[in-house]
């Protein structure tokens, strides 16, 4: 994983690279989690269809900027809802759809970061 960042660092011409941590159970996560980094999470069940009005109140709220994002993409099957309802608890944390259509999770992951990109990163 650290080897395709750094390629993808080099071609997009970036200097900082993305952390790549050691896999946390989900628990961990929101247990450990700290509000100095917008969560974004993706998830079918969300009441905004429209991904990009979910993202929009990190835009005018000025968190990006401020923030680091971090994205979280759901399991197959999507979030039980009680892990949605920890999720949405978070600080900082905003929950999105990412259309009509299941995705599989590397789609998914990749259509995510683009809509963040999109709205809340220097593609603007």
């Amino acid at each position: 994983m650290r080897a395709n960042a750094i390629e993808a660092a080099e071609q997009c011409g970036i200097l900082n690279l993305p952390q790549i941590a050691e896999p946390v159970s989900l628990d961990a996560l929101v247990v450990g989690w700290t509000p100095d980094r917008l969560l974004v999470f993706c998830d079918e069940d969300a009441e905004t269809a429209d991904p990009v009005a979910a993202l929009a109140p990190a835009r005018s709220g000025g968190l990006m900027g401020a923030l680091p994002v971090s994205l979280l993409i759901g399991p197959e099957g999507g979030f039980a809802e009680e892990e949605r309802k920890a999720l949405a608890g978070l600080s900082n944390a905003i929950r999105l759809a990412l259309g009509p259509r299941i995705l599989r999770a590397d789609t998914a992951a990749v259509a995510a970061l683009a809509l963040v990109q999109a709205v809340l990163g220097d593609w603007r």
